[in-house]
């Protein structure tokens, strides 16, 4: 079953953001656009890469209104350790939320239960906390952050623009379609 339009479950965790511990719920998601980034632990191989290429893009995702949430089922505290002890890690600015109760994991459909971790998911959720798209990708692959921002431009771009479609490769200031009976047969 698709995951599209569905609303993000109701949430309360403690998160490593800004040096400090904070509480993140899904109140303070609403009324912006956000991702979700579920990633599998702490302290492995590919997730750093991931998180870093995040960090790298971070300022483009806060110039177009968006809020990054990297999430494990790890607690707020490995977060910290690992943000102390790693160079990559430190880049990162945007709250990493600790899921070890797997809330978010479940509610987003990615915890794979006989290991205690989360799939690589990566889910898009508009102001009004629904996801309007997501992918996950086997734990052995990276994602790239800026396709995922080119995503999220085109998702902000069609919710702003109705009856207009985003095609292919589409970036933001270029030309989108408008279906019509007269675009039938011939793109």
């Amino acid at each position: 079953m698709s995951l599209i339009g569905k609303e993000i479950v109701p949430f309360s965790v403690e998160a490593f953001v800004d040096n400090s511990f904070k509480k993140i719920s899904k109140e303070d998601v609403l009324g912006k656009w956000g991702i979700f980034f579920f990633y599998p632990a702490d302290f492995t191989f590919v997730c750093p890469t991931e998180l870093e290429d995040l960090a790298d893009k971070y300022k483009d995702f806060k110039e177009a209104g968006c809020e990054i949430y990297a999430v494990s089922c790890d607690t707020h505290f490995v977060h910290k350790a690992w943000h102390d002890t790693s160079e990559t890690i430190k880049k990162i600015q945007y709250p990493m939320l600790g899921d070890p109760t797997a809330t978010l994991a479940r509610g987003f459909d990615v915890m794979i239960e006989n290991l205690g971790v989360t799939e690589r998911g990566t889910f898009i959720v508009d102001p009004d906390g629904k996801i309007v798209a997501y992918e996950v990708v086997a734990g052995n692959v990276g994602r790239n952050a800026e396709e995922l921002l080119r995503k999220l431009q085109a998702l902000q771009f069609v919710a702003s623009h109705h009856g207009e479609v985003c095609p292919a490769k589409w970036k933001k200031g270029a030309d989108t379609l408008k279906p019509s009976i007269d675009l039938v047969g011939k793109i």
